[in-house]
């Protein structure tokens, strides 16, 4: 399980990432770019990851990190249940769509730092 405070903990812990509102949701955003929203009435996540990458984490569990409906999910966008999802398990899948979206001298210095 991920409380809301650490995964906004978590999100803001990236180089120049800020909390911006984005319709009914908090988005976090690298640039002008969102790597991640929050729908706090559903305790979910979405976030932007690559086909292969989503596909990857989503083998996990589907019923914990799965696709987003339609054609949003074709595009990477990607949903986590907070309250089911291991905190590693987030830590990982959060870094990587910060690093789908952030300018390459940013992702490879957060890769840098994970390893």
């Amino acid at each position: 399980m991920v409380s809301i405070a650490t995964f906004r903990k978590m999100a803001l812990s990236f180089p120049e990432t800020t909390e911006q509102p984005h319709f009914e949701k908090t988005s976090f955003r690298v640039g002008k770019k969102i790597f991640a929203t929050f729908n706090s009435k559903n305790n979910r996540v979405c976030i932007k990851l690559s086909e292969a990458d989503q596909d990857v984490f989503a083998v996990f569990d589907r019923s914990v990190i799965y696709p987003a409906p339609n054609k949003w999910g074709k595009q990477g966008w990607t949903l986590i249940d907070l309250a089911a999802v291991k905190k590693q398990m987030f830590t990982d899948a959060l870094t990587t769509a910060y690093c789908e979206v952030a300018p390459p001298k940013l992702a490879a210095m957060v890769r840098q730092n994970k390893s």
